[in-house]
């Protein structure tokens, strides 16, 4: 077997790949022996004695079942979380989705009857301010503040 570390260098080089990528045919050994200037290599490249071969990267199928899974909320549990709670439930959508639900309940609260319009200002700029942690406490402060039922 013939030594060919110059060959595969040099083709390489003349590719612009990495010396692994460099595929030379077994059959033709003895020509790339021969072939000791680029030009040579270049030739050999046309008539396809050197090729280049694809670069080997990671199988994606392994990646692509875990995100399957996961899209139905599986392998998410506290073994596989990294980082704080903060990380994974953004606290402004959750004051969002609270002072949404909570002003929602005044407006029914207002429009049914039970409130009075200064009252349920009076109530709905303490939501603003976050004197509600829910729904049940708002519900539960207007029961023993205000002569209501609710």
């Amino acid at each position: 077997m013939t030594d060919l570390k110059a060959q595969r260098r040099m083709a390489s080089d003349v590719l612009d790949v990495g010396k692994s990528r460099i595929w030379f045919d077994p059959e033709e050994q003895a020509e790339i022996a021969e072939a000791i200037t680029r030009e040579d290599i270049r030739e050999l490249v046309d008539q396809g004695t050197i090729r280049v071969e694809d670069a080997k990267s990671n199988s994606k199928g392994r990646a692509r079942e875990r995100a399957e899974k996961r899209a139905y909320g599986h392998r998410k549990g506290p073994g596989s979380r990294k980082g704080k709670a903060g990380g994974r439930k953004n606290k402004k959508d959750e004051w969002v989705s609270r002072i949404r639900a909570q002003r929602r309940r005044l407006k029914e609260l207002r429009d049914d009857g039970p409130l009075t319009p200064t009252q349920y200002r009076t109530l709905y700029n303490k939501a603003s301010g976050g004197e509600f942690d829910s729904v049940d406490r708002l519900e539960s402060y207007i029961k023993n503040n205000y002569d209501v039922e609710i």
